[in-house]
């Protein structure tokens, strides 16, 4: 496998400071990109544009709440400003609130769909509008979730439902605009070695018991496994690949 896939193209990564979008952000830079690092956390994003600098490659730090259209579009505007080009967006930026849906806190709820659904519909509206502007277009690939349009568990019906919404808009999205040159894609992690997967008090070598039961891979998925699917689908090699929802569970959600 080439490791310069994404020479001299820009990459921006939502949600870049830790877990999956660190990993994705190294695994593009490892491949030659320039990579913007984007998130609420500037220490976490300077640790993750440091570890990208130390390697070789090259990283902007910007922080922005997805939330906000006024800062998914200055974070753009600041990938183009100092790199020239969109042409890859991984929209990764995402929270948990868990427990049975009659005794979530209404700010809770808000709070997940206002970064897990808003988010990702200010991102790609920015994203796409740069994108569709420049000769070669570019590719989006939204981080959704096994849990929502392909699996249930109880306690995560709220984050499973601003899931769903990722994979749906995504699928829509991508009808809309690949006439454009945009070509746009989601994928779906299962449990991954983040924090996210661990349930409350849980240790990682207890969750690794768990996992065993649970999952027919019997274990998480490395955070640079999943990074391995984005890069694909934001790859040449998946050009005919529109709309389609990469689930990357271990067979969790069979």
């Amino acid at each position: 496998m080439s490791r310069t896939r994404f020479a001299d193209r820009t990459v921006l990564v939502t949600g870049a400071g830790s877990g999956i979008g660190r990993a994705v952000a190294l695994a593009f830079a490892a491949e030659g990109a320039r990579v913007v690092v984007a998130g609420r956390g500037r220490a976490a994003l300077d640790e993750t544009a440091a570890l990208i600098e130390a390697a070789g490659g090259t990283a902007l730090a910007r922080t922005a709440d997805v939330s906000r259209a006024d800062d998914v579009s200055a974070l753009v505007r600041a990938a183009v400003d100092r790199f020239g080009s969109l042409d890859v967006a991984v929209n990764n930026a995402g929270v948990f609130r868990g427990g049975p849906l009659p005794e979530m806190a209404e700010e809770d709820w808000r709070t997940v769909l206002d970064i897990n659904v808003t988010g990702v519909f200010l991102a790609m509206a920015a994203e796409i509008r740069q994108m569709r502007a420049q000769p070669g277009g570019g590719a989006i690939v939204n981080v959704a979730s096994n849990l929502g349009t392909h699996q249930q568990v109880n306690g995560a019906t709220a984050y499973a439902a601003t899931k769903a919404a990722v994979t749906s808009l995504t699928r829509g999205a991508a009808l809309e605009h690949i006439g454009e040159g945009v070509r746009i894609n989601a994928v779906s992690p299962g449990a991954s070695d983040t924090a996210m997967s661990l349930q409350p008090g849980e240790t990682e070598a207890e969750r690794a018991v768990r996992m065993k039961e649970q999952s027919p891979l019997g274990r998480v998925a490395a955070t640079e496994e999943v990074a391995q699917a984005v890069l694909y689908l934001a790859s040449d090699a998946a050009a005919p690949l529109v709309g389609t929802d990469l689930v990357v569970d271990g067979g969790a959600s069979l």
